[in-house]
């Protein structure tokens, strides 16, 4: 406790000033005292943590765990039983167990975070927001050897394609506002944005908040050269990926691409192994594509939400072999959430499905999807497996579609003669499914007992 005098000696002398001068000391270190406090207070790892707080006679710390418990609890067991292998792929690079999938994704991007040393603006590299000059050269400069967060400005910068190392995140001004589009001379086989290292792989890659254009119109209008190129934004063989809030132009194949070196993986060997993994798409938009808004290919553990394919050109196909996706999710893909998602105008609004001689995808459970006059909204095949007389699939199984919506589906002039069908994988757990036609629009459900464990219902809304 501090003291002060309170009954100075009125007389002016020495008695008076040391009085005086032991009063402002003891004010003065006790002001000090409580600046240093304050300090080492925000200094503090833990200024105040969830233990330290009560309410309702419990701490804020025992309520955050209940509630996550319970809400782990949910996610883990809402079908009555785990996938092991799903279990697994929740124990982290560093040995922890995460709760769920989710968890694991928000433990590396937090590793990110830590391993980022500087927070650059490409244009200090010498990048041209203008657009007059080509910005590859800087980016590349910029990115280095990667723990580095590269800013760009409101602009348009033109690019020969971005190769981005590993713990990178490229952050723009929005959807929009930054634009990153390909040089008029770069080859039609390039992508706006991959990762640098197909063959040894990349992992921790963070881009978000911009629009990438293919500059489809290059050279007299290109067209795609197949596989995985020709694509705004591709990641083959990477893990811990972000994607949110980007936007894909005119690509003459895919808006995004998840995806492995290779599209020739059998069904009898670890097919997901130079695939992706831990891929978290979320707030993308892609329109104009040649074939598919989204897609994923032999690649494990990803999600994709609040995304909107909207309107594609078919250009990557043949007159009248159009087969643009607004999200596919192709050959070899597992784990898979499709979550909240919309597609328009597209052949298919959302496909899993896998070529005869490959993989089928499994695993994939579609949620709150709205297809607005997609020709055929859902569509789950293993082509060459699907038919009454085909062999059946080994590999096409547990795919799922709750809530899903499918708004004045129509014929286009993409693809002749294909008919509004519901086409479904073995094992079918839970759909629920509403349709809104057009009243000239037939309309088929597909409910061979070959193929499924449950039964189809679909409503026809008014």
């Amino acid at each position: 406790m501090v003291r002060l005098t309170k009954d100075y000696d009125t007389t002016r002398n020495a008695r008076y000033t040391s009085q005086i001068r032991d009063d402002m000391e003891t004010i003065e270190n006790g002001i000090n005292k409580i600046d240093d406090d304050l300090k080492r207070h925000r200094a503090g790892i833990a200024v105040h943590d969830s233990s330290q707080i009560t309410h309702d006679g419990y701490t804020v710390e025992n309520r955050l765990k209940n509630l996550f418990a319970r809400f782990t609890n949910l996610v883990l067991n809402h079908d009555g039983k785990d996938v092991k292998e799903v279990v697994d792929s929740r124990v982290t690079t560093d040995g922890e167990i995460a709760a769920t999938l989710k968890d694991r994704l928000d433990r590396e991007f937090s590793k990110l975070d830590r391993k980022i040393k500087r927070v650059v603006n490409v244009d200090d590299f010498g990048a041209d927001p203008t657009g007059k000059t080509d910005s590859t050269e800087a980016f590349k400069k910029a990115f280095g050897t990667g723990k580095v967060q590269v800013v760009m400005s409101a602009g348009i910068y033109v690019v020969k394609g971005l190769k981005i190392p590993s713990w990178v995140r490229l952050v723009g001004q929005g959807i929009g506002v930054t634009f990153l589009i390909l040089n008029d001379e770069t080859p039609t086989s390039e992508w706006v944005i991959t990762n640098v290292d197909y063959e040894k792989g990349n992992r921790n890659i963070h881009i978000e908040g911009f629009s990438t254009d293919w500059n489809q119109e290059r050279q007299g209008g290109l067209r795609a050269t197949g596989g995985q190129h020709s694509t705004c934004v591709a990641f083959a063989n990477s893990k811990f990926i972000w994607i949110k809030n980007i936007e894909n132009i005119n690509p003459a194949l895919h808006g995004i691409d998840i995806t492995a070196p290779t599209y020739d993986h059998l069904p009898d060997t670890e097919y997901t192994k130079d695939g992706c993994r831990y891929v978290w798409i979320d707030g993308c938009v892609s329109s104009g594509y040649g074939d598919d808004g989204i897609t994923t290919h032999y690649s494990e553990y990803i999600f994709i939400s609040n995304c909107h394919c909207t309107n594609p050109t078919g250009l990557a196909h043949a007159a009248g072999k159009a087969n643009s996706n607004g999200i596919e999710i192709d050959d070899g893909s597992k784990h898979v959430w499709l979550l909240n998602n919309y597609t328009e105008g597209n052949i298919r609004g959302v496909e899993v499905k896998a070529h005869t001689e490959w993989p089928a995808s499994q695993n994939v459970h579609i949620l709150g999807h709205v297809s607005y006059r997609d020709v055929r909204a859902y569509d789950l095949r293993h082509i060459g497996h699907h038919k009454a007389n085909d062999p059946e699939s080994t590999t096409a199984y547990d795919v799922t579609l709750t809530d899903c919506t499918a708004i004045e589906p129509v014929f286009n002039d993409l693809y002749e003669g294909i008919t509004l069908v519901l086409l479904l994988y073995p094992h079918i757990r839970t759909c629920r499914l509403s349709i809104l036609p057009q009243s000239e629009i037939p309309i088929t459900i597909i409910k061979t007992v070959r193929w499924l464990l449950f039964s189809i219902a679909a409503e026809i809304l008014p």
